[in-house]
């Protein structure tokens, strides 16, 4: 008897102890964000000035869109919009420059995260079916790409876009001005790419009759324009933190639970930690004295180790070149796997499909992304000059 119960307790603590590794597998950055808050509060205490590390309306916006996106997600809205746009296309080329450009349009207006969680399923449907999976990893790494640089024209496209847009109190056109331009070689490049890495060949994708509830659709987009239209602060923040969560708990809770609370705490546990840094003094003279020699370049290789997002919210605390640190951080989501939280999820997604491939997808991925991020730091540089 004795020998049943050890079994069942030490097979309750292996259960448990896979529960807390797949956690921990799939929430990383979060946990992490959370152990450097909490050294950090070891050596600064909590008191007053806590409350002002915390961002409440990029909390707030971050919250809105990403229940809109994935009540929109529930109705199938995206899978039918993007499969519409494969599907006038007739070639291998054609088709992945669709996907990896609807995975652009989609990381400018809803953020580069959702669009590879909408799209890169998409991507692996559509070759698998056609036949194609020998394009499976350069289609997601171009995805990928194209998701952390596509989200950098728009305040919205990209986590840390949204951190500096507001704390900078950057205009809607500054803003534009500023990434504008590496915008466009980013897709320039990621065009060239696929039109000399897919091959142009045949393809045909089966008919799929999906129908879309018209009111429900009607619905969620009017609350997708109100998100975006509290991004550009057209409206104070604090009516769609009561309209949005109202109405989906109405008419569609399991978008509320998919929210990725996650990514939320994330940011929750990096604005204590980013609050915390600064106000160690040799951490703000050192930080301090790396920006002023080049925002640009600090900023780019903070990314590689620490990701774009957490790195944005980190060096904000020392630089008011808001410019550079904006290019930095967005430029510097390629790179690492670890450059940007999209990077690991296309990572996770890719895995999921193909197991045995990880070493073969880590050697691609880094190719292409370390390319493309020389290419645009030396632009960057060359842009300096004239």
């Amino acid at each position: 008897m004795d020998n049943d119960v050890k079994e069942i307790y030490d097979s309750s603590r292996i259960l448990n102890g896979n529960r807390l590794l797949q956690f921990f597998r799939k929430n990383a950055v979060m946990c992490i964000a959370f152990v450097l808050a909490v050294v950090t509060g070891i050596i600064i205490p909590v008191d007053k000035q806590y409350i002002k590390y915390f961002d409440f309306k990029t909390l707030t916006c971050l919250f809105c869109v990403l229940s809109v996106v994935c009540a929109l997600k529930n109705i199938n809205f995206f899978y039918m919009l993007a499969r519409k746009v494969v599907r006038v296309f007739k070639t291998a080329r054609n088709s992945v420059l669709a996907l990896v450009y609807i995975t652009f349009i989609g990381s400018m207006l809803i953020a580069n995260d959702m669009a590879l969680l909408t799209f890169l399923p998409l991507g692996y449907l559509v070759l698998t079916t056609v036949k194609k999976e020998k394009y499976m990893a350069f289609t997601f790494i171009m995805q990928n790409i194209a998701a952390n640089l596509g989200g950098m024209l728009t305040p919205f496209g990209n986590p840390q876009n949204l951190y500096l847009y507001t704390k900078f109190d950057i205009s809607n056109g500054e803003f534009v001005k500023i990434m504008v331009l590496p915008f466009i070689v980013a897709v320039a490049l990621i065009t060239v790419c696929c039109l000399i890495f897919v091959k142009s060949e045949p393809l045909t994708i089966p008919d799929e009759k999906i129908v879309l509830d018209p009111k429900r659709t009607g619905l969620y987009l009017l609350l997708f324009t109100l998100s975006i239209v509290i991004v550009f602060r057209v409206i104070p923040y604090w009516i769609g933190l009561i309209v949005i969560p109202t109405v989906l708990l109405i008419v569609d809770r399991k978008a509320l639970k998919m929210v990725d609370y996650g990514l939320l705490l994330t940011f929750v546990f990096f604005f204590i930690f980013a609050g915390n840094m600064a106000r160690i003094d040799v951490v703000r003279n050192i930080f301090s004295s790396l920006m002023n020699r080049s925002t640009l370049i600090f900023s780019t290789l903070s990314c590689q180790f620490i990701s774009n997002v957490p790195s944005a919210i980190l060096l904000s605390q020392f630089t008011r070149n808001y410019q550079d640190l904006l290019i930095g951080v967005n430029i510097g989501g390629v790179g690492t796997l670890i450059a940007s939280l999209a990077s690991l999820i296309t990572f996770r997604e890719y895995v999921k499909h193909n197991p045995g491939r990880t070493a073969y997808y880590i050697g691609k991925f880094s190719i292409f992304n370390f390319s493309f991020l020389f290419a645009l730091i030396g632009f960057e540089y060359l842009m300096k000059l004239v």
